[in-house]
């Protein structure tokens, strides 16, 4: 994750079973294309599926940012421990220049409130 230092990153815990993770992909996916060129990195938190699935998923939705498979090992969750609840997806982040958490969203993201926190870090 070092190449993510200094720079806005949204990250986003799914799986492709989740309703409402799919109900927001679209939405995060667009967002990625409005972001991305202004150096926002984005990276989904895979918690359940294998790699077949998910890359399936990002195929239907569009998804272009990549994600972590996080289904066997957990690493990426743990070191969310007390900001991500691991019964809490989808859940998003929206991380600062400095590697702290500026804000959570959990369930389902607003992409009008989404893209207002991105902006607010931006910012700073």
């Amino acid at each position: 994750m070092t190449a993510l230092e200094g720079r806005v990153t949204v990250m986003n815990w799914w799986y492709a079973a989740c309703a409402p993770c799919r109900a927001e992909a679209p939405d995060l996916a667009d967002l990625y294309r409005e972001y991305n060129p202004q150096g926002v990195e984005f990276v989904g938190v895979n918690v359940r599926d294998s790699a077949a699935t998910a890359l399936a998923f990002d195929r239907n939705f569009g998804i272009e940012f990549p994600s972590v498979m996080d289904a066997q090992s957990g690493t990426v969750s743990l070191a969310f421990t007390g900001v991500v609840s691991p019964s809490a997806v989808p859940t998003t982040l929206v991380i600062d220049k400095e590697g702290k958490v500026a804000s959570r969203i959990l369930g389902r993201i607003d992409p009008g409130i989404l893209r207002t926190l991105i902006e607010t870090v931006l910012a700073e």
